[in-house]
């Protein structure tokens, strides 16, 4: 167990790191996620308020369905990256990150409330997520990517959407907080293995996705870290908007690259990437791909340096080669049929 945004995680179970990444990948495994924040939008005025509050735009979306977005200050910087799932009419669930949760309560305004402390969250991924699920929760199975549905277990009234951050195919489970010992064990009884922060990442790092206060953060643009397609510029105003056009007008001034590294030595965010015996950027996130068995990173690099391009690591002072790829590092496994 690991301090994590003041909570406390597990780390990793006793499989370990390696086996429950691996796992995620070839079969399921079941994380327990709590830690993130549910902010409650309720009312006549929630979706009008989420709006001028966040990038993305919810009129593309509809009730039942989930959206990724951002909360910006008014410089342009990610104070917050967060799944919206859009369960009734009137109703928002704003899924922040743990640290975050008070921030995006303030931004959102009085209409937000917190209910993080009333449910847990499970989050079921891999290839076999949905076959396992199927026996024992087979109306949550059934539900597609990135959609929401308020569903039933056992006479228990839960919320399920189909995200996750693994790059794998899953779902996401919302329990009553005092439900959630029951469904976890009748996961790991259906055979998902408990996996834990440590795999978390090194799977989020594979598939390439982004880690607040690594790639987003102070200030880091939604166009520095390449997800520039979260922010809709033609829906109206929203915080940080002004600033937004100005960057894209002038051009970032630095990209978020991928970067696999030669050999197994993991390189480690604040490493410095050199090209031509000058330094281009730093690392952000890096770690060994349990799958590719090399040095993987994230990278903010000089928008000059294009993909394919070679360059070198720091590595405790000795300089590694490296090559700027296209992301995802690893593409996810193709999902088991439920039958």
């Amino acid at each position: 167990m690991v301090p994590f945004g003041g909570w406390d995680m597990p780390l990793s179970y006793p499989a370990g790191t390696l086996a429950e990444h691996r796992a995620c990948r070839s079969a399921a495994v079941v994380f327990d996620v709590s830690h993130l924040g549910t902010v409650r939008v309720t009312g006549p005025e929630a979706l009008s308020s989420l709006q001028a509050a966040l990038t993305n735009d919810l009129g593309k979306i509809g009730p039942g369905r989930a959206q990724y977005t951002h909360l910006l200050d008014e410089s342009g910087s990610v104070l917050d990256d967060i799944i919206v799932w859009w369960v009734d009419d009137d109703r928002f669930d704003v899924m922040p990150n743990a640290s975050n949760t008070e921030r995006v309560v303030a931004a959102l305004g009085a209409g937000a409330v917190d209910v993080t402390a009333e449910r847990a969250v499970l989050a079921l991924q891999g290839p076999s997520a949905r076959r396992l699920l199927a026996p024992i929760f087979p109306d949550a199975a059934a539900i597609g990517r990135f959609r929401v549905e308020h569903q039933s277990w056992n006479g228990v009234d839960c919320v399920v959407a189909g995200t996750g951050y693994t790059g794998e195919d899953g779902l996401e489970i919302a329990v009553p907080a005092a439900e959630a010992p029951r469904l976890w064990d009748a996961l790991l009884a259906a055979g998902f293995l408990p996996a834990g922060l440590g795999a978390r990442d090194t799977l989020r790092l594979e598939a390439a996705l982004p880690l607040h206060g690594h790639e987003l953060g102070p200030g880091i643009t939604p166009l520095q870290a390449g997800l520039g397609w979260v922010v809709a510029w033609d829906k109206g105003d929203f915080i940080g908007r002004d600033a937004l056009i100005a960057e894209r007008e002038a051009g970032p001034a630095r990209l978020l690259r991928a970067l696999v590294v030669e050999g197994r030595r993991p390189p480690r965010a604040g490493q410095q990437v050199i090209a031509d015996g000058s330094p281009v950027g730093e690392i952000t996130s890096g770690n060994f791909s349990p799958i590719l068995e090399q040095g993987i990173a994230l990278a903010f690099l000089d928008p000059k340096i294009e993909i394919g391009a070679s360059v070198g690591v720091d590595v405790r002072g000795a300089e590694v080669q490296a090559t700027v790829v296209k992301p995802p590092f690893v593409k996810a496994t193709p999902a088991e049929p439920v039958a």
